[in-house]
């Protein structure tokens, strides 16, 4: 597990690799202006794809790769997967 790390054109909130079953995850946070929950996830998953976070990943040879945006607002929060 990463935080912050370098990859692609920027660096990703988290990276996870789970090496057993070459699976990727690049979680991406944001916070919801407003409890905009839908518009933070759906920015968070626009810059995981914009800035190719998932390079590194494929790169250590991770096949299937999971991208999770999640907003949140107070201690409240969503996630949607893309």
């Amino acid at each position: 597990m990463r935080s912050n790390a370098e990859s692609g054109d920027g660096y990703s909130d988290i990276m996870i690799e789970i090496e057993a079953q070459e699976i990727g995850i690049v979680i991406e946070l944001k916070y919801a202006e407003n409890a905009a929950f839908d518009t933070g996830c759906r920015e968070a998953l626009r810059q995981i794809r914009e800035k190719k976070y998932e390079e590194a990943l494929v790169r250590d040879g991770m096949k299937t790769i999971y991208r999770y945006g999640i907003a949140c607002y107070q201690k409240r929060c969503r996630v949607i997967s893309g």
